[in-house]
């Protein structure tokens, strides 16, 4: 690892333990046109750290539509039940993973919990009124927008219900497409997300997710890779 200023794209290059494939290709949703997003995650050695100016927590690029996180921000999102961050580790359409990242893969169930009703809600949410305030404004919605927002709430509900994210959509792969084209009026996009959101917290009290996450897991491994990287 360089000493430059300039060497943090090298933590991607050099030092990525996952690179998944998220969005519409991972979701089945993807269409001609459909970019490629990479997520990956990259653990800097724990030397960085020691320094005043410390790595950064994420990078943009090399590669066109490509993200990164550090280890340790990626772990605290997740922890906290961020959507995106959350379906990397479930993401069917892996590209690179080292030794460290199949430990990370092996213990994601422990970044999963009854958190996930509250946020995978409140992004959905989120997400709807601000489609909600382009058409009072008199415009379109996003409509690429709103079939990420429904799709999101499927997730959800799955994993609320079942204790893992569904990524892949599979047999609402036409139904969401006809969304994203517009051809689905939005009395039966509003009454579709009313019955995701319902079947979202429906699923809430029966859930087989623990109360809280399993923290002391995750940092264990957390500290795990820091150690052996001194010693690399």
């Amino acid at each position: 690892m360089s000493d430059r200023p300039d060497a943090a794209p090298d933590l991607v290059r050099d030092h990525t333990i996952l690179s998944v494939v998220t969005g519409s290709r991972a979701y089945g949703l993807a269409t001609d046109g459909s970019d490629v997003d990479r997520r990956g995650v990259y653990a800097a050695p724990a030397p960085l750290f020691w320094r005043f100016t410390k790595p950064p927590t994420h990078l943009d690029g090399p590669l066109p539509e490509q993200f990164s996180w550090e280890l340790e921000r990626f772990c605290e999102l997740a922890l906290d039940a961020n959507p995106t961050v959350l379906e990397c580790l479930w993401s069917p359409l892996v590209e690179k993973v080292t030794p460290e990242g199949e430990e990370l893969l092996a213990v994601r169930r422990a970044f999963l919990s009854r958190r996930v009703h509250r946020t995978f809600l409140r992004y959905a949410q989120a997400q709807f009124r601000k489609l909600e305030g382009d058409l009072r404004n008199g415009g379109a919605p996003r409509w690429k927008h709103v079939m990420h927002m429904l799709r999101l709430l499927v997730s959800g509900a799955h994993l609320v219900r079942h204790g893992e994210p569904r990524v892949d959509v599979g047999d609402l792969r036409d139904r969401l497409l006809a969304v994203r084209r517009g051809e689905v009026g939005w009395d039966e996009i509003e009454a579709w997300r009313a019955a995701l959101t319902a079947d979202l917290d429906a699923a809430a009290d029966r859930s087989p997710l623990p109360p809280e996450p399993d923290r002391a897991a995750v940092e264990d491994l957390l500290i795990s890779i820091r150690r052996r990287s001194v010693d690399r």
